[in-house]
């Protein structure tokens, strides 16, 4: 098991409230969020993207063809 499950299974071990464990996935959730979003941060930063760069996306056909 990882770290963050052992630590997880100890919070676990006590019986709280459904809206304490609400509260928790809600707060687990968001810090994930963000860090994801500092990781795109940085990775638009380090590739140089832009606005131009999504208007590309928009117009590439990266499907296989099947014929």
């Amino acid at each position: 098991m990882s770290n963050l499950q052992l630590e997880l299974l100890k919070l676990y071990a006590t019986n709280i409230p459904e809206q304490q464990l609400l509260d928790i996935k809600q707060l687990l959730a968001a810090y994930f969020a963000e860090l994801i979003d500092r990781d795109m941060s940085a990775l638009w930063e380090e590739k140089e993207w832009d606005e131009r760069t999504i208007e590309i996306w928009k117009n590439e056909h990266l499907r296989t063809s099947y014929k």
